[in-house]
């Protein structure tokens, strides 16, 4: 069974929680970090869309617990709720590393991986929207291009920790940057894991 034409409950909950995820994303890409303070202020917003996720997420499981009829198969329904849970859990870890090692001026390679995470965001609302709009056929298209963001952040993570090695002297600054560059590139991971559910529900309901 898929979608209808009008919203259920289900595809309108996914799609809030995909609307959250682009603007975490967003804000997580535009905000400009220049004092100490402004991490903790950058780190408390993000954070605030990570509660706003889990609340959301508690109500997709607690309205599947007393769904009788639901518009795709439970477990992809299931499966796509947490795999975008993923993806804000991501953000929020890796503005708490920004905060705890008080990294106040970003690398570019930072701003890089930022970049294609706001762009993966944008195609995984895409994705649910079309998925909710009953429009299969056309997600396909998008998640490809999740999963060409998520490659160039593999080659970035490469590259960067590269650099990393042969310019940075402080050991301790090593060990932090390159745990923030890694947990950027998961986020990416993240992204690709919601693009190939995504494909899964469609081939299911296709």
């Amino acid at each position: 069974m898929a979608f209808g034409k009008k919203k259920d409950k289900f595809s309108v909950l996914l799609c809030d929680i995909s609307e959250n995820i682009k603007e975490a994303a967003t804000f997580f890409y535009d905000f400009q970090i220049k004092t100490a303070s402004d991490i903790k202020i950058f780190s408390d917003k993000v954070k605030e869309h990570e509660a706003k996720g889990d609340t959301l997420v508690h109500t997709v499981i607690k309205e599947l617990n007393h769904a009788f009829i639901t518009p795709i198969e439970r477990e992809d329904i299931l499966l796509l709720t947490l795999t975008l849970d993923d993806v804000i859990d991501g953000l929020e870890e890796t503005t708490a590393l920004f905060d705890m090692y008080s990294i106040i001026h970003p690398t570019e390679h930072m701003k890089s991986f930022v970049s294609h995470i706001k762009n993966c965001a944008f195609e995984i609302h895409t994705c649910i929207e079309l998925l909710s709009e009953r429009k299969l056929a056309d997600i396909h298209l998008h998640a490809i291009k999740i999963k060409e963001y998520e490659s160039n952040c593999d080659h970035l993570l490469r590259i960067a920790i590269k650099e990393l090695f042969a310019t940075e002297k402080d050991p301790i600054k090593i060990i932090q940057f390159k745990e923030v560059y890694e947990s950027l590139e998961e986020i990416a991971d993240y992204c690709q894991s919601v693009a190939t559910a995504l494909e899964t529900v469609v081939m299911k309901n296709a």
